[in-house]
């Protein structure tokens, strides 16, 4: 749960800490001493804050969370689960967590209708914008900063499953570019994304900032504008994402998506000096596009609200099967729009179409042999083969 916080010079001292315990572990390569841990650097945290008065000066909750956060990030990084962790770059990363009972360590209260406060140690009470209730759960929250300078404050809190009607109602979920969720019903829903005036003052912003000295104020100032202006349609996304999943999860029982390996899709065309990549930004352009649909962040959601009621469907050749006979065909679908079946002459919303495929569970192999959501079931017997 999210709310938006405002923002107070004394939030930003427990970020020096994490990028200390990164700069110790950078020293480190593996045949040396082993890096400090979390015991060993809090024990030199005690000594840093008498030593430095502008350390001692931050809360020391926040500065030991942080190197239990670091200490946490490099056990993930060793176990292979995790990337290593990474300097917090100003404007970026900003932000910490405190962790404790409610009450002892930290503390929420209501002073209006629209305003609240959360107790953070060494800052007091700030100030946040009300608009739900903060649930009694909540054993943490974490203070950000985003690359608009907007501060916020999440509390963590598992959020309750939502049940589907009951009714055994499938849907089938085809996410695209220019329609950004088709459903098998025939609705389709698009992302709001940025207005045409907003475009436009994006792209001179774009050229003024690559106009502007490096390290001067007036790219900074262009800098934070560009945020802004992100940031809002970010926000969006979100919004659209969160009211999209709620419905689909409320109004029907099972939720079918096509399996797609998103990161794999949106990898850059740019390849090597040795071998060059072809139309790079064209297909620059088509990753934008896919991420500012946000097919992951649907699917993330949907598995969120309706636990256990998610499936993925293989989603080869579900944009070419006509629904109504099952005839696969390339040619059947004519633009991004339109599919009309060589076969039936069956006409329908090209998206809408694959979305009754995918409600069906229907995949078929190259082939052309239509497969149910389990797999093949017309194989013929293979011989068991025995080694030696």
């Amino acid at each position: 749960m999210r709310f938006r916080l405002a923002p107070t010079p004394a939030q930003e001292r427990g970020l020096l800490v994490w990028n200390l315990a990164v700069e110790q572990h950078q020293h480190w390569r593996p045949g040396r001493a082993s890096a400090p841990g979390y015991g060993e650097q809090s024990r030199q945290l005690t000594e840093a804050r008498r030593e430095f008065a502008w350390l001692a000066a931050g809360s020391q909750t926040v500065q030991q969370q942080a190197l239990r956060d670091f200490a946490q990030a490099m056990a993930g990084f060793f176990a292979g689960t995790h990337r290593r962790p990474t300097w917090r770059k100003a404007g970026v990363h900003e932000g910490f967590r405190i962790v404790g009972k409610r009450g002892q360590h930290w503390d929420v209260r209501r002073l209006s209708r629209k305003t609240g406060e959360v107790w953070v140690p060494k800052v007091g009470w700030v100030r946040f914008r009300w608009s739900r209730q903060v649930p009694d759960s909540a054993k943490s929250f974490r203070v950000n900063r985003d690359r608009a300078g907007r501060w916020h404050v999440a509390f963590a809190v598992i959020p309750p499953r939502i049940d589907g009607p009951g009714t055994g109602e499938i849907v089938g979920v085809d996410r695209g570019v220019a329609v950004s969720a088709a459903l098998s019903t025939g609705e389709k829903l698009t992302v709001p994304g940025l207005r045409d005036t907003e475009a436009k003052r994006l792209r001179r912003l774009q050229r003024r900032l690559a106009r502007a000295k490096r390290g001067s104020n007036r790219r900074a100032r262009v800098k934070i504008a560009i945020a802004r202006i992100k940031a809002r349609e970010t926000d969006r996304r979100k919004d659209w994402v969160e009211k999209t999943s709620t419905q689909l999860a409320t109004e029907f029982d099972v939720i079918r998506v096509e399996d797609l390996k998103i990161k794999n899709m949106v990898r850059s065309a740019r390849g090597t000096i040795a071998a060059p990549g072809t139309n790079v930004r064209a297909k620059a352009g088509l990753n934008r596009s896919i991420h500012a649909a946000g097919w992951g962040l649907l699917v993330n959601r949907l598995e969120q609200k309706a636990p256990g009621r998610v499936e993925k469907i293989n989603p080869a050749y579900t944009s070419q099967i006509c629904h109504a006979c099952g005839h696969c065909a390339a040619e059947s679908r004519e633009s991004q729009a339109v599919f009309r079946c060589r076969a039936c002459g069956h006409t329908d919303h090209a998206d809408v179409n694959a979305a009754k495929n995918i409600a069906a569970g229907r995949a078929v192999t190259a082939r052309g042999a239509l497969q149910p959501p389990g797999g093949a079931v017309n194989r013929e017997p293979q011989p068991a083969l025995t080694s030696g």
